[in-house]
């Protein structure tokens, strides 16, 4: 019986199907993201909003620093890679819609009224590249933006560093693999040349 095809006990994703799971993620984050309700937060429930935001980033924080560990111990127990990767676009979904309540505020943004909007002044934010279209006005604002940079640079880059780390690792061991000679087996001498 092939357990590498989906459906069957002791399945793990591969290939292909790994990779259409993780696009059924990021569309299943995207769509969540574009049907929120706006009016849940917002100057309207400012304690909520900010419990909330609050809330995931600790949860994700946590999320990302064990998967980095697992990542770090070269774990393959629940594809960290992976998980790394959805809980960074999670983060920035997470942004994206603090931007979006607070925007929701007379005075906190200039130029951010959209989902869309507020998601591409978080992908701006992450790269620091600062095209000053949209930018933050008010402190909520800007203390917000403060803190995804902080967190861009605790977490982020600690996971995308983590990620580099195992995927140089394991091109290494790939290498060597390849080039060594068989088990048993010793390898030919250097040729000479005669002087």
């Amino acid at each position: 019986m092939d357990s590498a095809r989906p459906g069957n006990p002791g399945h793990r994703l591969h290939g292909p199907w790994l990779w259409l799971a993780v696009l059924g993620g990021f569309a299943v984050m995207v769509a969540g993201y574009y049907t929120l309700p706006v009016e849940t937060f917002g100057p309207e429930r400012p304690v909520l909003s900010w419990l909330s935001l609050l809330c995931a980033l600790a949860l994700l924080g946590g999320l990302l620093v064990r998967q980095i560990q697992l990542v770090l111990l070269d774990s393959d127990r629940g594809r960290p890679g992976v998980v790394i990767i959805m809980l960074i676009f999670l983060s920035l979904v997470v942004f994206a819609s603090a931007y979006l309540g607070l925007s929701r505020q007379r005075g906190q943004f200039s130029g951010l009224s959209t989902h869309t909007d507020a998601l591409y002044f978080t992908v701006v934010t992450l790269a620091t590249i600062g095209y000053g279209d949209i930018h933050p006005t008010g402190q909520d604002a800007r203390l917000v933006v403060m803190v995804q940079v902080g967190y861009n640079l605790v977490f982020l880059a600690t996971g995308a560093s983590a990620l580099t780390l195992r995927a140089r690792g394991r091109a290494t061991t790939r290498i060597r693999s390849h080039t060594a000679p068989p088990h048993g087996e010793e390898s030919d001498p250097p040729a000479t040349f005669p002087a």
